[in-house]
């Protein structure tokens, strides 16, 4: 059995039944789930003061009464778009009187929109592709050459405060790790491998794998040459200790 989900006049292809309930058992087997969604006394608290509602088609009471009510269709539609409204802020966690938390069962969906590979996930962290380039690649995503006019030329008069000599200044710094340009800091080998290392244990590459796996490959080969890199560099430390204790 199919269903169509969202506008009836789509051209696109109905959703089948079987998806949706695999969608909501995988939201529903979070081990959050029963700790952010209690019941709804329906009173709007949540939407009253949620940020986001004043200015998007979103309402924190909606997303509750769709899983509370478990409308499979409603909650795959409010997948493509309004859970990606929320800013994250849990106002609505604080004030609902039924001790719900809107805001953690929409960081749920967000999860599960991204291990479905839903096209929502895709072109929502599209934009994120660089930062986790730039973190991967250098340990931060932030650098001291990136600040330029031609970069925040909506800074107006305070642009000027960086035009210093950037690259003096930056040797100036007492910490040596400090004495760069091109990232916000010299990030350790190891440091990065370990970071890489979480992010494989918990499931991220997983997720990223369904959101863009050409960045992923290319993550993996970075990866890949970094543990080569710190591999040779054990084996040369462990060289090294051979030879001193010869020497003694």
């Amino acid at each position: 059995m199919s269903v169509t989900v969202g506008d009836p006049l789509s051209t696109k292809p109905p959703v089948p039944r079987e998806k949706l309930e695999e969608i909501f058992t995988d939201i529903r087997e979070h081990p959050l789930f029963d700790h952010e969604l209690y019941g709804c006394l329906n009173c709007g608290i949540c939407t009253a003061t949620c940020p986001a509602a004043h200015y998007y088609d979103f309402s924190p009471r909606e997303i509750v009464q769709l899983l509370w009510t478990e409308n499979l269709e409603a909650i795959y539609d409010a997948m493509q778009e309004k859970i990606w409204a929320c800013a994250q802020c849990y106002t609505c966690a604080a004030r609902c009187p039924f001790h719900n938390s809107p805001g953690g069962l929409i960081m749920i969906m967000r999860e599960t929109a991204i291990k479905h590979g839903l096209p929502s996930a895709q072109e929502v962290l599209k934009p994120f592709s660089r930062v986790l380039m730039k973190v991967i690649s250098t340990g931060n995503q932030l650098a001291p050459n990136m600040i330029t006019r031609e970069s925040f030329a909506d800074w107006g008069p305070n642009v000027v405060k960086v035009n210093a000599p950037l690259n003096i200044l930056r040797k100036a710094i007492p910490v040596p790790t400090l004495h760069t340009m091109d990232t916000a800091w010299e990030v350790n080998l190891k440091t990065s491998i370990e970071l890489y290392t979480i992010w494989e244990e918990t499931g991220v590459l997983e997720q990223l794998a369904q959101v863009d796996e050409n960045l992923l490959n290319l993550i993996t080969d970075i990866m890949d040459e970094k543990r080569a890199d710190y591999e040779d560099w054990l084996a040369e430390q462990k060289e090294q200790e051979e030879e001193e204790a010869e020497g003694d």
